[in-house]
């Protein structure tokens, strides 16, 4: 099992609440954050991207540290964590992609992988221009597919011709090359989004609780023997961890209590215009009859753990046990005291 933090690069976290910490992104937070994360012996951190946040009274995501240039800084202060910018395909050309990720290789002694965001989030892209039309939404992996060929094989040996149905380069150069082939990880959660991590990538990210995580493990590995690979799934998960279980379930309840329902409604309206069925906002829209645990929409629709050290350590060997799922990707309300308790007094009591 592997454990990485799913860094704060937008404003407030991933929490739209006020009985959350509310605080601005910043690098000195993020780079704090992945210092813990290595020194504690976690294995990765993933950074996001959005280009327009969800208002409310928290100004939910309304600040977004880049994601690529978040992560080179993050690759020179630190030596082991593997790291992961996040790119959302409609606003970097491959050729783009392909040369920041081996930057980065490059700062970090091959220790940078590349989260896939095909893009949901509608408004983000129509500011900017650059929204195709509406056709997207059932194209967005077909997108997608076309856009990891072009950058793989931006990497591969010499220079790259292609001419695709999305993209066209002409004897397109990128150098230097990784020092290793790319780890590629993606969140696509529907079928179409199993489909596509199934062919192309390395990780899936999974929102999804305890039942339904068993069953996208199971089709994921089905899915990817027929295809001869072998792609692991990653959850992810809300961490509330407090010293004992009594005050862990007050943060979290607190939480729900506060939660932003301006940034909320704004978050429903964005998913509402997904026509592809199935995906993160199908799930989304159902988020706020969701319990803690199922993954409640004041924790962005991710299942809360809560407890202290030896309930939360308990409950992630239960999760390992009963869905054979490869590791958690965590958010928290408050990042560096929760990965050093995290650390110190859960990871020595798993098992998994």
């Amino acid at each position: 099992m592997k454990f990485g933090i799913f860094l704060p690069n937008g404003s407030n976290g991933y929490i739209p609440s006020k009985g959350s910490p509310v605080y601005l992104p910043t690098f000195e937070h993020n780079k704090q954050i992945s210092i813990e994360a290595e020194r504690q012996g976690l294995d990765f951190v993933l950074s996001m991207m959005k280009y327009r946040g969800f208002r409310g009274e928290t100004g939910y995501w309304d600040s977004c540290l880049d994601s690529f240039t978040l992560m080179a800084a993050i690759a020179a202060a630190t030596s082991r964590i593997e790291l992961f910018p996040s790119v959302t395909l409609l606003a970097a050309h491959p050729a783009v992609t392909a040369r920041m990720v081996a930057t980065i290789d490059d700062i970090s002694g091959g220790r940078c992988g590349l989260n896939i965001v095909t893009g949901w989030n509608k408004p983000e892209y129509v500011q900017m221009g650059i929204w195709p039309g509406d056709h997207y939404y059932q194209r967005r992996y077909e997108y997608a597919a076309e856009y990891l060929q072009v950058v793989k094989g931006l990497w591969g040996e010499g220079n790259l011709t292609h001419s695709g149905e999305f993209f066209n380069v002409v004897d397109c150069d990128v150098r230097p090359k990784p020092s290793r082939r790319v780890p590629i990880v993606c969140a696509g959660q529907s079928p179409k989004g199993l489909q596509f991590t199934a062919e192309h990538g390395d990780h899936s990210f999974i929102i999804a609780e305890q039942a339904t995580l068993a069953d996208f493990c199971a089709r994921m590995r089905a899915t990817a023997e027929q295809t001869k690979r072998r792609v692991g799934t990653y959850a992810l998960y809300q961490l509330v961890l407090a010293e004992t279980d009594a005050e862990a379930l007050r943060i979290a309840e607190g939480i729900v209590a506060g939660a932003d329902a301006g940034a909320i409604e704004n978050i429903l309206a964005s998913a509402a215009m997904d026509t592809n069925t199935g995906g993160t906002s199908d799930r989304m829209k159902s988020g706020l009859s969701r319990s803690l645990e199922d993954g409640n929409l004041a924790f962005m629709g991710m299942p809360v753990i809560h407890g202290g050290p030896a309930k939360v350590a308990a409950k992630i060997d239960e999760i390992a046990e009963a869905t054979g799922v490869d590791g958690i990707l965590w958010s928290m309300p408050d990042f560096v005291p929760a990965i050093r308790l995290f650390g110190e007094q859960v990871m020595p009591r798993l098992t998994c």
